[in-house]
């Protein structure tokens, strides 16, 4: 089959026929990669070929170098950079002229191959001309065709390489000039017009030097400001994405811009008769919203630390609230019945930016729209009433709530009424406001004046379509997580009623009956199980029988699943198994604790039975391992009997290297066990021990699941005591040397990972001095104190140290004093710093206070 014809297949309707094109094309690539290239170069240039099959080996050659995985991107990169300069070059010189064809979308897609080439060779130090030529190309005036595909080409390798601007900051001028002339509202050619506020778009993170120059930003924001007005929609909608943008990156430039034009624009550019216009003009208002909530933060954070911020608000958004609001306002009435629930329209994104508006601007919004609810809520149209339920939903986070109980005590009775609405948009969207006061303002819910009506509305909505009933499954979550008993609250709180104790029985029932429904929208289906595990999370000692009972329940339904087929085979059953897996399995064996213990044999039977029906699909084994984590904590040393036909499954996950979140669950699993089991843990320590040390030497895994690996040692020793001797030296060298890890602060990602990493490290050193403490192996440990000591006086000399790592440093020095208190390290203990970190004046919980004060009775004991 030639070239041709195997391109043109990749497109063809029939499944089979691309399916096989598409695997002859992947092992030409692998055969022989040079004339691969070759070959789908010679097609992109070849004016004489179809334009659809000119498309199809560009974009078959962009993506040959170009993947959104990470190793899979590098791997491209070292193949393409390995060709012989004179294919490299030939490729190139191609995909350029192609930019200048005439034939439908094939200079777009050369734009794309000129993009790929240029983000893997760039970075390289090479093809440094690309940049110059395509500038060159940008002037031609006789072709319209070759100026826009240049200009998409530079938006594209703007776009590419915005991670890295350091390597076209200096051409950022030139790329600036040349996009900026094409963007101008003088450019004859709209399509040259549009390319060009593309490519703008795209450059905007590297023109920061310009943005600080007065004449040069004015000129910018003149052009995109005037693109906004174009007689082109897509130019429009693509001057107001730039302004968007701008905004996000320029936001303390734009004080001069918005009392001038931009702040008229907007309102007028969200009244605009295109959906298109106002979706991004109402974007411009959210995103104004978004940066003023954040800014408001982080001035009452300074204001907190008597410090200035560094970053001012301009307050936009409250000084144009009596401008934007009446339009929003007017919006949400626009709601297009037919609509997709997924798609996004005018009244979507107006009710987000109002409550986006209500955060940044708060107890003001209040009064501006509340005429409007009361006008509305009662109103004939069904496209008013949603519009006032939606806008009372969208304003209750942000103002006080001070502000908002006599609002919410007013509304609820009627809110709860229209659960029984006849429109189901109105239906829909009061369910979801019931959720939201269920969540922010469940204070404002009288249990004896409201719970009944409530839940009795949410619990018929249940029945209704599967997007009402998930925004009731929703609320009734809501309800549970705010009104029950919450896991650490005195033991009292456990034994005394719940208010909502009396609808446990009957709310689970329903969420039951709810999650049985075959239907193919699992939506619903997920929302109903996350709202029982919240009913079991958070139930009370009169309320227990009903998670015993619920326990049975789902038990016997994933017994059905797993006998009717072994193999989970469709989508939906999968969704149904992850469902019954995730949470909730563990949530009842939590909750339950050691009162699991009579439905333990057939918990752990289900679970082999699913870890061998789910094969090497790892979000099963992932749920099912948590599953057996939770069984070990509940059981504890009763766990023992399910340790070997467990562990033949256990072993290979931790061999999944490449399965990052597999193998961190089964290294937890480890943990966990060891907890559970205590001493008993030391007849498979050395198992354990071995394959950790192995997986620390690998190279595939992921740096945070060593970090698991080194607490998990801790969690070992713990467990076997003086048992972990073997083990001692060659963990104390591996914590060692990752203690010495110095994080490069310029790299963000790296000092988050050291402190991690840190972490990691002095839960592990915790673990085993606690382990080898008060035994009469406790000196083994001496020649480690130094190191350890070390560690810690690393971590709280840290200025960047989290609350949770002084925690576990000042932890572990408490620990070390406690383990020698006869003055063996009383030399080391006596060091000034010690003193200084103990007499610690930073701000921290009491918890943590706690742990200070007992550290410092500890070394006061050990020096004395």
């Amino acid at each position: 089959m030639n070239a041709t014809e195997l391109l043109a297949n990749t497109l063809s309707p029939d499944a089979t026929t691309r399916d096989d094109a598409t695997q002859k094309l992947e092992s030409a690539a692998r055969e022989n990669f040079p004339a691969y290239v070759m070959m789908l170069s010679n097609e992109l240039v070849n004016e004489a070929s179809p334009p659809h099959v000119r498309n199809a080996a560009g974009l078959a050659l962009k993506n040959s170098l170009s993947a959104r995985e990470i190793a899979r991107q590098t791997d491209y990169a070292n193949r393409w950079l390995a060709l012989d300069e004179g294919t490299r070059n030939k490729v190139k010189q191609d995909a350029l002229m192609a930019l200048a064809s005439t034939a439908g979308k094939v200079g777009t897609v050369a734009a794309q191959v000129v993009s790929a080439i240029a983000a893997v060779e760039l970075p390289h130090g090479q093809w440094m001309n690309v940049i110059t030529t395509l500038l060159g190309f940008v002037s031609e005036q006789s072709s319209t065709n070759l100026r826009v595909a240049t200009l998409q080409a530079i938006g594209f390798i703007c776009e590419a390489l915005q991670n890295k601007p350091e390597i076209l900051s200096m051409r950022s001028n030139e790329i600036l000039t040349a996009v900026i002339h094409g963007a101008r509202k003088e450019e004859p050619s709209p399509d040259v017009q549009l390319a060009a506020i593309q490519a703008l778009y795209n450059s905007l993170e590297f023109v920061r030097d310009n943005f600080e120059r007065d004449g040069e930003r004015n000129y910018i924001m003149q052009v995109v400001c005037e693109a906004t007005q174009s007689p082109s929609v897509p130019v429009q909608v693509g001057a107001f994405e730039c302004l968007v943008k701008i905004m996000s990156l320029y936001y303390d430039k734009m004080n001069y811009y918005m009392e001038r034009a931009l702040f008229g624009l907007t309102v007028m550019g969200m009244k605009h008769s295109e959906p298109e216009i106002a979706l991004q003009a109402i974007e411009f208002w959210s995103t104004v919203c978004e940066l003023e909530s954040e800014l408001a933060w982080e001035a009452s954070e300074a204001n907190e630390y008597g410090e200035v911020p560094e970053n001012e608000s301009k307050f936009f958004a409250k000084i144009a609230m009596p401008e934007i609001v009446p339009v929003l306002l007017d919006l949400l009435t626009h709601q297009d019945e037919d609509a997709d629930e997924d798609e996004w329209d005018v009244s979507k994104a107006a009710a987000t930016c109002l409550g986006l508006l209500a955060q940044a601007v708060q107890d003001v919004i209040v009064p501006a729209v509340i005429p409007f609810i009361e006008a509305n809520i009662r109103a004939q149209d069904w496209h008013l009433r949603e519009a006032a339920v939606m806008t009372f939903g969208s304003i209750l986070d942000g103002p006080d709530p001070s502000v908002l109980t006599p609002l919410v005590n007013q509304a609820l009775p009627i809110l709860i009424d229209m659960m029984a609405d006849t429109n189901v948009n109105v239906k829909d969207t009061v369910a979801w406001t019931l959720g939201r006061i269920c969540d922010l303002l469940v204070s404002t819910i009288q249990p004896d004046v409201h719970l009944h009506p409530l839940i009795s509305a949410l619990v018929s909505g249940l029945q209704d379509n599967p997007r009402i009933a998930a925004n009731c499954c929703w609320a009734l979550m809501n309800l549970a997580d705010q009104l029950g008993y919450v896991e650490g609250d005195e033991p009292d709180t456990f034994n005394q009623p719940s208010p909502l104790a009396p609808y446990y029985e009957g709310v689970v029932q329903a969420l039951l009956r709810l999650t049985e429904t075959t239907t193919s929208e699992g939506q619903h289906r997920t929302a109903a199980y996350e709202a029982i595990t919240s009913f079991v999370t958070h139930s009370t000692a009169d309320t227990i029988p009903v998670v015993q009972n619920t326990a049975v329940t789902i038990l016997m339904r994933m017994e059905q699943l797993l006998a009717m087929q072994n193999q989970i085979v469709g989508a939906d059953d999968r969704n149904n198994w992850n469902d019954l897996m995730s949470n909730f399995c563990a949530s009842v064996i939590r909750k339950l604790n050691d009162g699991i213990q009579p439905l333990a044999d057939r918990i752990m039977t289900l679970i082999l039975q699913l870890i061998n029906a789910a094969g090497k699909t790892s979000t099963l084994l992932e749920d099912a391992f948590l599953v057996v984590g939770a069984l070990a904590a509940a059981l504890e040393q009763g766990f023992a009997p399910y340790i070997s036909s467990f562990l033949p499954h256990l072993y290979p996950a931790l061999k999944a290297h490449e399965d990052t979140q597999l193998c961190m669950v089964a290294v937890c699993i480890i943990g966990d066990i060891s907890r559970a089991l205590g001493d008993q843990t030391a007849q498979y320590s050395s198992a354990f021990m071995n394959v950790l040390l192995e997986n620390l030497q690998s190279d595939v895994l992921n740096r945070n699941v060593k970090i698991s690996i080194l607490s998990c040692f801790g969690d070992i020793a713990m467990a076997i005591g003086p048992a972990f001797e073997p083990y001692l030296a060659a963990t104390m060298g591996v914590l060692r040397q990752a203690g010495a890890v110095q994080p490069n602060p310029l790299d963000i990602d790296l000092v988050e990972y050291v402190s991690n990493l840190r972490d990691g490290i002095l839960e592990a050193y915790t673990g085993i001095v606690a382990g080898f403490k008060n035994t009469p192996k406790v000196d083994l440990l001496l020649p480690h104190v130094p190191s350890m000591l070390e560690l810690v006086q690393r971590c709280l000399a840290d200025s960047e140290r989290t609350e949770n790592t002084i925690k576990l440093a000042v932890g572990l020095l408490g620990d070390l004093a406690d383990a020698f208190p006869n003055g063996q390290i009383k030399q080391l203990l006596l060091a000034e710093w010690i003193a200084n970190e103990l007499r610690m004046k930073s701000r921290v919980s009491p918890e943590t206070k706690k742990t200070v004060r007992w550290a410092r009775e500890m070394v006061k004991r050990a020096t004395a």
